[in-house]
Protein backbone atom coordinates (compact mmCIF):
# COMPACT_ATOMS: atom_id res chain seq x y z
CA UNK A 1 0.00 0.00 0.00
CA UNK A 2 1.01 3.72 -0.63
CA UNK A 3 2.05 5.84 1.89
CA UNK A 4 0.50 9.28 1.61
CA UNK A 5 4.52 10.78 1.30
CA UNK A 6 5.10 8.54 -1.40
CA UNK A 7 7.66 8.99 -3.12
CA UNK A 8 9.83 11.13 -0.37
CA UNK A 9 10.81 8.45 1.95
CA UNK A 10 13.24 7.57 4.60
CA UNK A 11 16.71 8.15 2.90
CA UNK A 12 19.51 6.05 4.62
CA UNK A 13 23.00 6.43 3.56
CA UNK A 14 25.59 4.13 3.84
CA UNK A 15 29.34 5.08 3.63
CA UNK A 16 32.11 3.20 1.63
CA UNK A 17 35.39 1.73 3.35
CA UNK A 18 38.23 2.80 5.08
CA UNK A 19 41.30 1.59 5.77
CA UNK A 20 43.73 2.98 7.74
CA UNK A 21 42.78 3.68 11.29
CA UNK A 22 42.86 7.10 10.66
CA UNK A 23 41.00 6.73 8.04
CA UNK A 24 37.78 5.58 10.37
CA UNK A 25 38.24 7.76 12.92
CA UNK A 26 37.98 10.83 10.21
CA UNK A 27 35.01 8.83 9.23
CA UNK A 28 33.89 8.99 12.54
CA UNK A 29 34.46 12.55 13.35
CA UNK A 30 31.63 13.13 10.46
CA UNK A 31 28.53 13.40 11.57
CA UNK A 32 26.98 12.58 7.59
CA UNK A 33 30.63 10.37 7.10
CA UNK A 34 30.85 11.89 3.76
CA UNK A 35 28.11 12.41 2.21
CA UNK A 36 27.85 16.44 3.30
CA UNK A 37 31.19 17.48 1.21
CA UNK A 38 30.58 19.15 -1.67
CA UNK A 39 32.68 20.49 -4.86
CA UNK A 40 33.81 23.87 -6.30
CA UNK A 41 35.78 22.28 -9.04
CA UNK A 42 34.27 20.54 -12.05
CA UNK A 43 36.43 18.36 -14.85
CA UNK A 44 34.10 17.17 -17.66
CA UNK A 45 37.40 16.68 -20.21
CA UNK A 46 39.66 13.42 -20.10
CA UNK A 47 42.96 16.03 -20.22
CA UNK A 48 43.43 15.98 -16.87
CA UNK A 49 46.50 18.26 -17.13
CA UNK A 50 43.32 21.22 -18.03
CA UNK A 51 42.69 23.78 -15.75
CA UNK A 52 39.08 22.59 -13.96
CA UNK A 53 35.75 24.86 -14.68
CA UNK A 54 34.61 26.50 -11.62
CA UNK A 55 31.62 24.65 -10.71
CA UNK A 56 29.38 24.84 -7.51
CA UNK A 57 27.76 21.59 -6.27
CA UNK A 58 26.33 22.32 -2.05
CA UNK A 59 26.65 18.06 -1.69
CA UNK A 60 23.65 15.99 -1.99
CA UNK A 61 22.71 16.10 2.16
CA UNK A 62 22.12 20.47 1.11
CA UNK A 63 20.39 19.73 -2.36
CA UNK A 64 17.94 16.74 -0.79
CA UNK A 65 17.25 19.45 2.02
CA UNK A 66 16.96 22.81 -0.27
CA UNK A 67 14.97 20.70 -3.20
CA UNK A 68 13.04 18.43 -1.58
CA UNK A 69 12.62 19.79 1.91
CA UNK A 70 14.55 16.15 3.72
CA UNK A 71 16.16 16.87 7.41
CA UNK A 72 18.66 15.27 8.98
CA UNK A 73 17.97 12.86 12.15
CA UNK A 74 20.36 14.72 14.88
CA UNK A 75 18.77 16.63 17.59
CA UNK A 76 20.83 18.10 20.73
CA UNK A 77 24.16 16.25 19.60
CA UNK A 78 21.85 13.41 19.38
CA UNK A 79 21.70 10.49 17.37
CA UNK A 80 18.47 8.66 16.62
CA UNK A 81 20.04 5.26 17.76
CA UNK A 82 20.93 6.74 20.95
CA UNK A 83 18.85 6.65 23.77
CA UNK A 84 18.65 9.97 24.89
CA UNK A 85 17.35 11.17 21.23
CA UNK A 86 13.25 10.16 22.76
CA UNK A 87 14.22 10.46 26.31
CA UNK A 88 16.98 12.59 28.65
CA UNK A 89 19.06 12.42 31.34
CA UNK A 90 16.02 12.52 33.68
CA UNK A 91 13.77 9.80 31.87
CA UNK A 92 11.22 12.51 30.58
CA UNK A 93 10.47 12.57 26.48
CA UNK A 94 11.99 14.94 24.33
CA UNK A 95 8.98 15.57 22.27
CA UNK A 96 11.46 14.66 19.22
CA UNK A 97 9.99 13.76 16.37
CA UNK A 98 10.90 11.81 13.36
CA UNK A 99 9.43 13.07 9.75
CA UNK A 100 8.98 10.83 6.02
CA UNK A 101 11.75 13.05 4.49
CA UNK A 102 14.49 12.42 6.93
CA UNK A 103 18.38 11.67 5.86
CA UNK A 104 19.49 9.34 8.01
CA UNK A 105 23.17 8.14 8.20
CA UNK A 106 24.72 5.23 9.19
CA UNK A 107 27.62 5.15 10.99
CA UNK A 108 28.82 1.65 11.10
CA UNK A 109 32.61 2.44 11.86
CA UNK A 110 31.61 3.91 15.22
CA UNK A 111 32.34 0.75 16.93
CA UNK A 112 35.66 0.50 14.96
CA UNK A 113 36.67 4.13 16.14
CA UNK A 114 39.46 5.16 18.61
CA UNK A 115 36.94 7.74 19.70
CA UNK A 116 33.83 6.07 20.00
CA UNK A 117 34.31 2.33 19.57
CA UNK A 118 37.17 -0.33 20.97
CA UNK A 119 39.82 0.11 17.83
CA UNK A 120 37.94 -3.44 16.31
CA UNK A 121 36.51 -3.47 12.97
CA UNK A 122 33.27 -5.37 12.79
CA UNK A 123 33.37 -7.95 10.20
CA UNK A 124 30.67 -7.26 7.18
CA UNK A 125 28.34 -9.45 8.58
CA UNK A 126 28.14 -7.66 11.54
CA UNK A 127 27.37 -4.04 9.73
CA UNK A 128 24.48 -5.77 7.64
CA UNK A 129 22.86 -7.03 11.07
CA UNK A 130 23.15 -3.12 12.25
CA UNK A 131 21.77 -2.05 8.80
CA UNK A 132 18.79 -4.31 9.76
CA UNK A 133 18.64 -3.19 13.03
CA UNK A 134 18.53 0.76 11.72
CA UNK A 135 15.62 0.30 9.91
CA UNK A 136 13.69 -1.23 12.19
CA UNK A 137 14.95 1.98 13.74
CA UNK A 138 13.58 4.25 11.59
CA UNK A 139 10.55 2.45 10.80
CA UNK A 140 9.36 2.77 14.65
CA UNK A 141 10.23 6.19 14.92
CA UNK A 142 7.98 7.40 11.64
CA UNK A 143 5.24 5.09 12.69
CA UNK A 144 5.54 6.53 15.99
CA UNK A 145 5.15 9.84 14.71
CA UNK A 146 0.92 10.47 14.27
CA UNK A 147 1.68 13.49 11.67
CA UNK A 148 3.13 11.14 9.41
CA UNK A 149 0.29 8.88 9.31
CA UNK A 150 2.34 5.73 8.45
CA UNK A 151 1.26 2.38 9.45
CA UNK A 152 4.13 -0.50 10.24
CA UNK A 153 3.38 -2.58 7.66
CA UNK A 154 3.07 0.59 4.77
CA UNK A 155 6.54 2.09 6.18
CA UNK A 156 9.44 2.22 3.23
CA UNK A 157 12.83 3.69 3.03
CA UNK A 158 15.79 3.97 0.59
CA UNK A 159 18.95 3.13 0.60
CA UNK A 160 21.57 5.11 -0.79
CA UNK A 161 25.16 3.57 -0.64
CA UNK A 162 28.96 4.35 -1.65
CA UNK A 163 31.29 1.83 -2.64
CA UNK A 164 31.70 -0.68 0.16
CA UNK A 165 28.61 0.55 1.77
CA UNK A 166 27.17 -0.98 -1.80
CA UNK A 167 28.16 -4.53 -0.41
CA UNK A 168 26.93 -3.47 3.16
CA UNK A 169 23.36 -3.14 1.66
CA UNK A 170 23.59 -6.30 -0.12
CA UNK A 171 24.59 -8.47 2.39
CA UNK A 172 21.46 -7.10 4.26
CA UNK A 173 19.08 -7.63 1.74
CA UNK A 174 19.83 -10.90 0.43
CA UNK A 175 21.26 -13.07 3.13
CA UNK A 176 17.73 -13.29 5.33
CA UNK A 177 20.50 -14.71 8.23
CA UNK A 178 21.71 -11.26 8.48
CA UNK A 179 18.33 -9.04 8.05
CA UNK A 180 17.87 -9.83 12.19
CA UNK A 181 14.76 -8.18 12.12
CA UNK A 182 13.26 -8.83 9.08
CA UNK A 183 12.75 -5.58 7.52
CA UNK A 184 13.98 -6.01 4.08
CA UNK A 185 10.73 -5.88 3.01
CA UNK A 186 10.35 -2.35 3.94
CA UNK A 187 13.04 -1.25 1.19
CA UNK A 188 11.58 0.81 -1.86
CA UNK A 189 14.74 1.23 -3.53
CA UNK A 190 18.58 0.82 -3.48
CA UNK A 191 21.09 3.04 -5.03
CA UNK A 192 24.47 2.25 -5.58
CA UNK A 193 27.71 5.23 -6.23
CA UNK A 194 31.13 3.02 -6.91
CA UNK A 195 30.21 -0.15 -5.57
CA UNK A 196 32.32 -2.68 -6.52
CA UNK A 197 29.69 -5.41 -6.72
CA UNK A 198 31.85 -8.16 -8.30
CA UNK A 199 34.96 -7.32 -5.88
CA UNK A 200 38.09 -5.28 -6.83
CA UNK A 201 40.72 -6.57 -9.43
CA UNK A 202 44.61 -5.19 -8.72
CA UNK A 203 46.64 -5.69 -11.49
CA UNK A 204 44.32 -8.10 -13.34
CA UNK A 205 43.82 -10.41 -10.63
CA UNK A 206 40.54 -10.50 -8.17
CA UNK A 207 42.00 -9.58 -4.35
CA UNK A 208 42.59 -12.81 -2.45
CA UNK A 209 40.79 -14.33 0.57
CA UNK A 210 43.88 -14.48 2.58
CA UNK A 211 44.43 -11.62 1.94
CA UNK A 212 42.74 -9.97 5.30
CA UNK A 213 44.18 -6.68 6.28
CA UNK A 214 42.36 -4.20 7.02
CA UNK A 215 39.43 -6.03 5.67
CA UNK A 216 40.27 -6.05 1.93
CA UNK A 217 38.89 -10.00 1.88
CA UNK A 218 35.32 -8.19 1.63
CA UNK A 219 36.64 -7.64 -1.89
CA UNK A 220 37.44 -11.46 -3.31
CA UNK A 221 34.92 -12.47 -5.03
CA UNK A 222 35.70 -16.32 -4.82
CA UNK A 223 35.27 -17.21 -0.88
CA UNK A 224 34.38 -14.17 1.48
CA UNK A 225 31.69 -12.24 -0.85
CA UNK A 226 29.80 -15.48 -1.48
CA UNK A 227 29.32 -15.99 1.83
CA UNK A 228 28.32 -12.63 2.99
CA UNK A 229 26.01 -12.17 0.27
CA UNK A 230 24.55 -15.83 0.55
CA UNK A 231 25.49 -16.31 -3.00
CA UNK A 232 27.58 -19.58 -2.71
CA UNK A 233 25.89 -21.62 -5.28
CA UNK A 234 25.05 -18.97 -7.72
CA UNK A 235 29.07 -18.00 -7.39
CA UNK A 236 30.35 -21.61 -8.42
CA UNK A 237 27.50 -21.67 -11.19
CA UNK A 238 28.25 -18.11 -12.85
CA UNK A 239 31.78 -17.63 -11.85
CA UNK A 240 30.44 -13.87 -10.38
CA UNK A 241 28.80 -12.52 -7.36
CA UNK A 242 27.28 -9.47 -9.12
CA UNK A 243 24.07 -10.94 -8.45
CA UNK A 244 21.14 -9.87 -6.12
CA UNK A 245 18.08 -12.71 -6.05
CA UNK A 246 15.30 -11.61 -7.23
CA UNK A 247 13.23 -13.03 -4.27
CA UNK A 248 15.12 -11.16 -1.72
CA UNK A 249 14.92 -7.67 -4.02
CA UNK A 250 13.99 -7.38 -6.86
CA UNK A 251 16.47 -5.74 -9.34
CA UNK A 252 14.29 -3.73 -11.34
CA UNK A 253 14.27 -1.36 -7.95
CA UNK A 254 18.35 -1.12 -8.02
CA UNK A 255 20.48 1.63 -9.60
CA UNK A 256 23.87 0.85 -9.90
CA UNK A 257 25.95 4.83 -10.69
CA UNK A 258 29.46 4.05 -12.60
CA UNK A 259 32.46 5.64 -12.29
CA UNK A 260 35.06 5.96 -15.41
CA UNK A 261 37.68 8.75 -14.19
CA UNK A 262 40.32 6.90 -13.27
CA UNK A 263 42.93 10.02 -13.44
CA UNK A 264 41.64 12.10 -10.54
CA UNK A 265 41.38 9.18 -8.22
CA UNK A 266 44.48 10.27 -6.00
CA UNK A 267 44.24 7.42 -3.31
CA UNK A 268 47.60 6.05 -2.32
CA UNK A 269 49.86 8.93 -4.42
CA UNK A 270 47.72 7.99 -7.07
CA UNK A 271 48.73 3.81 -7.13
CA UNK A 272 45.54 2.29 -6.49
CA UNK A 273 44.51 3.72 -10.29
CA UNK A 274 47.61 2.33 -11.98
CA UNK A 275 47.42 -0.72 -10.07
CA UNK A 276 43.73 -0.82 -11.36
CA UNK A 277 44.30 0.30 -14.59
CA UNK A 278 42.11 1.59 -17.73
CA UNK A 279 38.40 1.31 -17.59
CA UNK A 280 37.80 1.94 -13.66
CA UNK A 281 37.44 5.03 -11.51
CA UNK A 282 40.45 4.01 -9.89
CA UNK A 283 39.47 1.92 -7.68
CA UNK A 284 36.86 -0.34 -9.52
CA UNK A 285 36.97 -1.84 -12.42
CA UNK A 286 33.39 -0.53 -14.76
CA UNK A 287 32.66 -4.28 -15.47
CA UNK A 288 32.59 -4.79 -11.65
CA UNK A 289 30.42 -2.18 -10.74
CA UNK A 290 26.89 -2.97 -12.22
CA UNK A 291 24.64 -5.45 -11.14
CA UNK A 292 22.28 -8.68 -12.64
CA UNK A 293 18.85 -10.41 -11.17
CA UNK A 294 19.01 -14.15 -10.03
CA UNK A 295 15.71 -15.87 -10.37
CA UNK A 296 14.87 -18.40 -8.11
CA UNK A 297 16.28 -21.25 -10.25
CA UNK A 298 19.68 -19.91 -10.22
CA UNK A 299 19.56 -18.22 -13.67
CA UNK A 300 20.14 -14.00 -14.41
CA UNK A 301 17.79 -12.73 -15.15
CA UNK A 302 17.97 -8.61 -15.93
CA UNK A 303 20.76 -6.28 -15.29
CA UNK A 304 19.96 -3.56 -13.09
CA UNK A 305 19.39 0.39 -14.22
CA UNK A 306 23.09 1.56 -14.82
CA UNK A 307 24.37 5.07 -15.81
CA UNK A 308 28.43 6.02 -16.04
CA UNK A 309 29.34 9.38 -15.39
CA UNK A 310 32.96 10.78 -16.01
CA UNK A 311 34.03 10.63 -12.43
CA UNK A 312 36.17 9.24 -10.01
CA UNK A 313 35.96 6.76 -7.17
CA UNK A 314 36.38 9.85 -4.43
CA UNK A 315 37.49 13.13 -4.34
CA UNK A 316 37.08 16.83 -5.29
CA UNK A 317 36.17 15.04 -8.85
CA UNK A 318 34.33 11.78 -7.14
CA UNK A 319 31.23 10.45 -7.62
CA UNK A 320 29.75 11.00 -4.89
CA UNK A 321 29.94 14.65 -5.05
CA UNK A 322 28.46 15.57 -8.13
CA UNK A 323 26.00 16.93 -10.15
CA UNK A 324 25.80 13.96 -12.31
CA UNK A 325 25.41 11.70 -9.54
CA UNK A 326 22.98 13.94 -7.29
CA UNK A 327 20.79 13.86 -10.48
CA UNK A 328 20.70 10.56 -11.42
CA UNK A 329 20.16 9.84 -7.54
CA UNK A 330 17.06 12.30 -7.20
CA UNK A 331 15.52 11.39 -10.69
CA UNK A 332 15.66 7.55 -9.56
CA UNK A 333 14.54 7.70 -6.52
CA UNK A 334 11.78 10.59 -7.12
CA UNK A 335 11.57 10.70 -10.85
CA UNK A 336 8.24 9.88 -13.15
CA UNK A 337 9.39 8.36 -16.51
CA UNK A 338 11.80 5.54 -16.71
CA UNK A 339 13.80 4.93 -19.84
CA UNK A 340 16.10 1.86 -20.77
CA UNK A 341 17.99 2.04 -23.99
CA UNK A 342 19.39 -1.19 -25.92
CA UNK A 343 21.25 -1.21 -29.06
CA UNK A 344 19.59 -4.15 -31.21
CA UNK A 345 22.23 -5.14 -34.50
CA UNK A 346 20.64 -6.19 -37.45
CA UNK A 347 23.69 -5.96 -40.00
CA UNK A 348 27.47 -5.23 -39.80
CA UNK A 349 28.97 -4.74 -43.29
CA UNK A 350 32.55 -5.11 -43.40
CA UNK A 351 34.55 -3.23 -46.20
CA UNK A 352 34.52 -4.96 -49.64
CA UNK A 353 38.47 -5.99 -49.56
CA UNK A 354 37.82 -7.45 -45.85
CA UNK A 355 34.64 -8.98 -46.56
CA UNK A 356 36.42 -10.59 -50.03
CA UNK A 357 39.05 -11.63 -47.36
CA UNK A 358 35.97 -13.22 -44.93
CA UNK A 359 34.74 -14.93 -48.26
CA UNK A 360 38.26 -16.31 -49.01
CA UNK A 361 38.07 -18.10 -46.01
CA UNK A 362 40.47 -16.20 -43.95
CA UNK A 363 39.37 -14.79 -40.10
CA UNK A 364 38.74 -11.61 -39.91
CA UNK A 365 38.25 -10.25 -36.43
CA UNK A 366 37.00 -6.73 -35.11
CA UNK A 367 36.30 -4.94 -32.03
CA UNK A 368 33.29 -2.49 -32.34
CA UNK A 369 33.21 0.21 -29.57
CA UNK A 370 29.51 1.92 -28.57
CA UNK A 371 29.21 5.53 -27.81
CA UNK A 372 26.72 7.07 -26.19
CA UNK A 373 25.76 9.90 -24.05
CA UNK A 374 22.42 11.67 -23.23
CA UNK A 375 21.26 14.25 -21.39
CA UNK A 376 17.13 15.55 -20.44
CA UNK A 377 15.95 18.78 -22.22
CA UNK A 378 17.47 22.08 -21.16
CA UNK A 379 20.61 20.96 -18.84
CA UNK A 380 24.05 21.08 -18.53
CA UNK A 381 25.10 17.87 -17.71
CA UNK A 382 25.50 14.22 -19.06
CA UNK A 383 23.08 11.58 -17.36
CA UNK A 384 25.24 8.96 -18.84
CA UNK A 385 28.10 9.34 -20.92
CA UNK A 386 30.28 6.48 -22.08
CA UNK A 387 33.14 7.29 -25.04
CA UNK A 388 35.87 5.69 -26.26
CA UNK A 389 38.77 8.68 -24.79
CA UNK A 390 36.99 7.41 -21.44
CA UNK A 391 37.24 3.64 -21.39
CA UNK A 392 33.52 3.29 -20.74
CA UNK A 393 32.26 2.06 -24.32
CA UNK A 394 30.14 -1.05 -24.45
CA UNK A 395 32.08 -3.44 -27.45
CA UNK A 396 30.99 -6.56 -29.93
CA UNK A 397 33.78 -8.78 -31.34
CA UNK A 398 32.80 -9.28 -34.97
CA UNK A 399 32.96 -13.05 -34.65
CA UNK A 400 30.29 -12.25 -31.66
CA UNK A 401 28.01 -10.28 -33.38
CA UNK A 402 25.32 -12.29 -33.72
CA UNK A 403 25.14 -13.59 -30.55
CA UNK A 404 25.72 -10.34 -28.66
CA UNK A 405 23.04 -8.34 -31.36
CA UNK A 406 21.33 -6.91 -28.05
CA UNK A 407 22.98 -4.67 -25.76
CA UNK A 408 21.77 -3.00 -22.78
CA UNK A 409 23.45 0.35 -22.95
CA UNK A 410 21.90 2.60 -19.81
CA UNK A 411 18.63 3.93 -18.13
CA UNK A 412 17.61 7.07 -18.38
CA UNK A 413 15.01 8.19 -15.22
CA UNK A 414 12.76 12.08 -16.21
CA UNK A 415 11.51 14.22 -13.45
CA UNK A 416 8.51 16.60 -14.49
CA UNK A 417 9.23 18.86 -11.13
CA UNK A 418 12.78 19.20 -13.28
CA UNK A 419 11.38 20.95 -16.30
CA UNK A 420 12.58 24.06 -17.57
CA UNK A 421 9.01 24.61 -18.82
CA UNK A 422 6.42 23.35 -16.42
CA UNK A 423 3.84 23.63 -18.59
CA UNK A 424 4.98 21.51 -21.23
CA UNK A 425 2.85 18.24 -20.95
CA UNK A 426 6.09 16.03 -22.45
CA UNK A 427 9.37 15.30 -20.76
CA UNK A 428 12.75 14.77 -22.91
CA UNK A 429 15.86 13.89 -23.43
CA UNK A 430 18.87 13.98 -26.10
CA UNK A 431 21.21 11.51 -26.86
CA UNK A 432 24.51 10.54 -29.31
CA UNK A 433 24.61 7.27 -30.61
CA UNK A 434 28.65 6.00 -32.15
CA UNK A 435 29.76 3.21 -33.23
CA UNK A 436 33.68 3.85 -34.26
CA UNK A 437 35.10 2.00 -36.82
CA UNK A 438 37.17 -0.77 -35.76
CA UNK A 439 40.80 -1.80 -36.35
CA UNK A 440 40.04 -4.85 -38.58
CA UNK A 441 42.08 -7.96 -38.48
CA UNK A 442 42.66 -10.52 -41.29
CA UNK A 443 44.34 -13.54 -40.10
CA UNK A 444 45.47 -11.38 -36.69
CA UNK A 445 47.38 -8.82 -38.34
CA UNK A 446 46.35 -5.36 -38.60
CA UNK A 447 44.50 -4.43 -42.58
CA UNK A 448 45.13 -0.47 -42.40
CA UNK A 449 43.97 -0.07 -45.97
CA UNK A 450 41.46 2.80 -46.14
CA UNK A 451 41.23 3.09 -42.13
CA UNK A 452 41.35 6.77 -40.95
CA UNK A 453 41.89 6.81 -36.79
CA UNK A 454 38.68 7.95 -34.80
CA UNK A 455 36.27 7.08 -38.09
CA UNK A 456 32.80 6.05 -36.79
CA UNK A 457 30.57 3.55 -38.59
CA UNK A 458 27.74 5.17 -37.20
CA UNK A 459 27.29 8.75 -35.58
CA UNK A 460 24.74 10.84 -35.11
CA UNK A 461 22.14 12.28 -32.36
CA UNK A 462 18.57 11.59 -31.38
CA UNK A 463 15.71 13.34 -29.66
CA UNK A 464 13.20 11.34 -27.92
CA UNK A 465 9.94 13.20 -26.94
CA UNK A 466 7.65 11.56 -24.36
CA UNK A 467 3.82 12.06 -23.31
CA UNK A 468 2.87 9.88 -20.64
CA UNK A 469 -0.82 9.32 -20.71
CA UNK A 470 -3.17 11.72 -18.31
CA UNK A 471 -5.56 9.03 -16.76
CA UNK A 472 -5.66 5.00 -16.89
CA UNK A 473 -6.52 3.82 -20.40
CA UNK A 474 -4.40 6.18 -22.43
CA UNK A 475 -1.48 5.47 -24.80
CA UNK A 476 1.74 6.86 -24.54
CA UNK A 477 2.65 9.25 -26.80
CA UNK A 478 6.45 9.20 -28.29
CA UNK A 479 8.25 11.12 -31.03
CA UNK A 480 11.32 11.52 -32.27
CA UNK A 481 14.14 13.47 -34.76
CA UNK A 482 17.63 12.38 -36.02
CA UNK A 483 19.39 15.75 -35.50
CA UNK A 484 22.26 14.52 -38.83
CA UNK A 485 23.72 18.09 -39.39
CA UNK A 486 21.09 20.34 -37.82
CA UNK A 487 18.85 20.77 -34.65
CA UNK A 488 15.08 19.13 -35.33
CA UNK A 489 12.88 18.90 -32.70
CA UNK A 490 11.09 15.54 -32.24
CA UNK A 491 8.38 15.70 -35.09
CA UNK A 492 7.79 11.14 -36.01
CA UNK A 493 5.45 9.40 -34.53
CA UNK A 494 6.47 5.94 -32.84
CA UNK A 495 3.83 3.20 -32.85
CA UNK A 496 4.48 1.80 -29.10
CA UNK A 497 4.12 -2.19 -28.62
CA UNK A 498 2.65 -2.62 -24.89
CA UNK A 499 4.89 -4.91 -22.93
CA UNK A 500 4.20 -6.80 -19.43
CA UNK A 501 3.92 -3.88 -15.85
CA UNK A 502 2.98 -1.48 -17.30
CA UNK A 503 5.42 -1.14 -20.01
CA UNK A 504 6.14 -0.10 -23.24
CA UNK A 505 8.40 -0.48 -26.31
CA UNK A 506 9.46 2.02 -28.97
CA UNK A 507 11.95 1.60 -31.46
CA UNK A 508 14.33 4.30 -33.76
CA UNK A 509 15.96 2.35 -36.77
CA UNK A 510 19.57 3.73 -37.98
CA UNK A 511 21.43 2.51 -40.98
CA UNK A 512 25.10 4.27 -42.07
CA UNK A 513 24.43 5.83 -45.27
CA UNK A 514 25.59 8.25 -47.89
CA UNK A 515 24.79 10.63 -50.17
CA UNK A 516 24.95 8.82 -53.24
CA UNK A 517 25.17 10.53 -57.21
CA UNK A 518 21.61 10.98 -57.27
CA UNK A 519 21.43 12.88 -54.18
CA UNK A 520 19.79 9.99 -52.67
CA UNK A 521 20.68 7.79 -49.41
CA UNK A 522 22.20 4.48 -50.13
CA UNK A 523 24.27 1.98 -47.22
CA UNK A 524 27.76 2.15 -46.68
CA UNK A 525 30.54 -0.48 -46.51
CA UNK A 526 31.73 -0.56 -44.22
CA UNK A 527 28.32 0.10 -42.03
CA UNK A 528 25.93 -1.05 -39.21
CA UNK A 529 22.25 -1.61 -39.02
CA UNK A 530 20.15 -1.77 -36.45
CA UNK A 531 17.68 -0.44 -34.15
CA UNK A 532 17.13 1.81 -30.75
CA UNK A 533 15.16 0.03 -28.35
CA UNK A 534 13.35 2.28 -25.56
CA UNK A 535 11.74 0.50 -23.15
CA UNK A 536 9.42 3.36 -20.80
CA UNK A 537 7.10 3.15 -18.42
CA UNK A 538 6.26 5.44 -15.35
CA UNK A 539 8.05 5.86 -12.61
CA UNK A 540 6.40 5.94 -9.07
CA UNK A 541 3.17 6.08 -10.05
CA UNK A 542 1.90 5.93 -6.16
CA UNK A 543 3.46 9.51 -6.01
CA UNK A 544 1.50 11.97 -4.09
CA UNK A 545 0.76 15.14 -5.41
Amino acid sequence: MSTPHAPYHPIIYVRGYAMSRGEIDETTADPFCGFNLGSTMYRAVPNKTDRPRKYVFESPVVRLASEYGYQDVYEDGYDIVDPEWEADSLGKPTDNKLGSRCIVIYRYYDAASSYLGNSKTPEIEDFAKGLSKLVARVRDLVCKNPENKIKPADFRCYLVAHSMGGLVCRAFLQNAALDTEKVVQHVDKFFTYATPHNGIDVLGQNIPSWLSVNDISNFDRDKRMPAYLDLAAAAKKHKRVDLIPEARFPSRRVFTLVGTNRLDYEAAAGMSRSFVGHGSDGLVKIENATLCGLDAKGNITDQCAKAFVYRAHSGYFGIVNSEEGYQNLARFLFGDVRVDLWLEIDDIRLPDKVQGEADAGRAVNALYQIEVVASPRGKLWYLTRRTTEEDSVACVAHANWKKDSSLYLSSVFLANRAKVNPRRKSLAYGMTLGVRVPDYEIEKRLWLNEHFEGGYLYRNALILEMVPPANEGDAWKVKYAWQDAGVSMADTEIAAKQLTSGRIEVSVPFDSSAVATNGKMKPTNPGIRGRLRFEIEGWNPDAAD
